[in-house]
């Protein structure tokens, strides 16, 4: 098939879906600023992993913190939603997509508009303490003094997003898995599919029946594996092609 008969292809299954879901990783947000963390260029290529690591962060917190706050507050802070954010977002409000199961912790696609999201590995916008469980916004004056410390116990606070050596949040972990249960249709869009345990997801997902639409520059470890329709290129303009097919004046089952 050509590019564009692909892009049709996802289209009409996208259509058809009893119930589609997006699944995204850290390709996605690279438009938007945010590199990704593994490969030439990643974030771990700049900086030391092991800020991210539970027992250095407990041991070490104002070491692990002056690297957190720089990537994952000061840096993160800038990125706003891309095209492929905002696509996401109109199919969901078009009820053409049930929402998105994301690994990323930006929070860009509700800053796009999307309702459902299931944060697999939480968010960078709020705090927790782990020894009270105290939340806060992760607003700049929090950041005034490092490490932050909670207001409650005075124990130093966390982000609230997934470190290593951390467990996924239970009902993420269970919202995303019963997605696995019932969507019919994924687009998987930015993910290498080598992090475990979420690229577990859409592996489950195949083996229930779904359709697998991959959106990434290059292939994954889902490629030739549980794709079926392979879309090769930036996450915003394959994205942007596929909104443009669905809502084009031609565009109906019969053309496939």
């Amino acid at each position: 098939m050509t590019d564009q008969q692909l892009v049709e292809n996802a289209a009409f299954r996208l259509q058809r879906a009893e119930r589609a879901i997006a699944f995204t990783g850290a390709g996605i947000s690279v438009e938007s600023g945010i590199p990704p963390f593994r490969g030439p260029g990643g974030l771990w290529s700049k900086y030391d992993p092991s800020c991210l690591e539970l027992e250095y962060f407990l041991r070490y917190p104002l070491e692990a913190w002056m690297v957190i706050k720089e990537i994952f507050f000061d840096y993160f802070g800038e990125a706003r939603p891309n095209m492929a954010h905002q696509v996401f977002a109109q199919l969901e409000k078009e009820e053409l997509l049930a929402g998105v199961i994301t690994q990323n912790i930006d929070h860009l696609h509700q800053l796009a508009g999307s309702q459902y999201v299931i944060e697999f590995h939480g968010n960078n916008q709020y705090l927790i303490c782990l020894n009270c469980g105290h939340r806060v916004k992760a607003a700049p004056s929090v950041f005034e003094h490092l490490p932050p410390m909670c207001v409650e116990c005075g124990s130093v606070l966390k982000p609230d997003f997934v470190f290593y050596g951390e467990g996924i949040p239970e009902t993420s972990f269970e919202r995303a898995y019963a997605e696995a249960q019932q969507a019919d249709v994924w687009l998987v869009a930015g993910t290498t599919g080598e992090v475990m345990p979420a690229c577990g997801i859409p592996i489950e997902a195949k083996r229930n029946g779904a359709t697998i639409i991959e959106i990434n520059i290059s292939p994954s470890e889902f490629t030739d594996t549980i794709t079926d329709i392979f879309l090769r290129g930036k996450a915003s303009e394959v994205l942007g092609e596929l909104n443009v097919v669905l809502h084009g004046p031609l565009f109906s089952p019969v053309n496939i």
